[in-house]
Formats: C-alpha cells, sequence, structure tokens
C-alpha cells in the first residue's frame, strides 16, 4: 500500500476556512499551495455553509489532494457560538471531500499542537515556527487560518509517516 503523496490540511470557519497542500518528497515535505475560503457576512448561514463548500470544491478539482486532514470541533464552554459556526463549515468540508472520494482523517487541536511543538499547549507563535522550520521558509505564514492548516496538514504527513 503507497502512502498518498499530496495532503489538504484543512482549518474550518465559517468566516475564514484555511487550506494547506503539502506534497511528500524525498526532501521531506514541500509547500504546494495554500489559501483562505472566504464566506461573506450578512449572508444567511445556508449561503455561507454554500460559499465554504464551492470554495472547497474548486481546490478539491484543481488539487485532487490523495487525503483530507482536518482539525475537529472542540467545545468552547465560554463561546459556545463559535464551536456551532465551526461546525457548520466542517459539515460543507466532509460533505465535499465524500462528494470527492477524498479520504478524511481529523486531528484535535491539542494532537496538532503536540506533534509539532512537543506540547499540547503551544501557542499559535510557536506553532508559525515550527512550520516555518519544518518547510524551510523564510517568514512565517500569515495569515493564522492558512498558518493553521499547515499545521494540520504536517501533523498527518508525519502521522502517515510512522502508520506506513
Amino acid at each position: 500500500m503507497s502512502v498518498p503523496t499530496l495532503y489538504l490540511g484543512i482549518d474550518p470557519g465559517l468566516n475564514r476556512t484555511g487550506y494547506a497542500l503539502l506534497e511528500r518528497s524525498p526532501r521531506g515535505p514541500v509547500l504546494r499551495e495554500g489559501g483562505l475560503i472566504r464566506s461573506t457576512r450578512g449572508r444567511s448561514l445556508a449561503e455561507r455553509v454554500h460559499e465554504i463548500a464551492s470554495g472547497l470544491r474548486e481546490v478539491l478539482e484543481e488539487f485532487q489532494p490523495h487525503v483530507l486532514a482536518i482539525e475537529q470541533v472542540f467545545s468552547l464552554v465560554r463561546n459556545p457560538k463559535s464551536a456551532l459556526l465551526m461546525a457548520h463549515a466542517r459539515g460543507a468540508i466532509l460533505s465535499m471531500a465524500v462528494e470527492h472520494g477524498v479520504p478524511v482523517v481529523h486531528y484535535t487541536p491539542t494532537q496538532v499542537k503536540r506533534l509539532l511543538t512537543g506540547s499540547g499547549k503551544a501557542g499559535k507563535e510557536q506553532i508559525q515556527r515550527a512550520i516555518k522550520t519544518e518547510l524551510g521558509l523564510g517568514r512565517l505564514l500569515e495569515p493564522h487560518d492558512v498558518a493553521d492548516a499547515f499545521a494540520v496538514a504536517l501533523c498527518h504527513y508525519y502521522s502517515s509517516r510512522v502508520a506506513a
């Protein structure tokens, strides 16, 4: 069984969903593409979820990743509305992945942080520095939605390497 070579990492959000494509190479992980899928504030929830789905459809059709790694929804005790909105975006994302036959793997924020930094409590800046180092970049990735998507993709990259 061969290990997939193109990983799509997703940082789900209703306002902005970050995506990142990472390629497996003999030299290690290679950044292929990263960006944001935005929804339009002021539109209905259904329209915004559709915008996320449509944006992801374009990414899936253009790059045809072998696997999609996504951050799991975590419960925000102080702001459950944020978790619910993220869950709507995740639903659109999972639906598009299934529609395109792309397997999905889920990681908690703690798993991603622990794998990349050694600490499940690492901050965003620590994660961004780890990504910069792993991918040999000259600067930190911005915005944080894209950096977080690369973090999820890197987490799967290393997790699948160990499993293989």
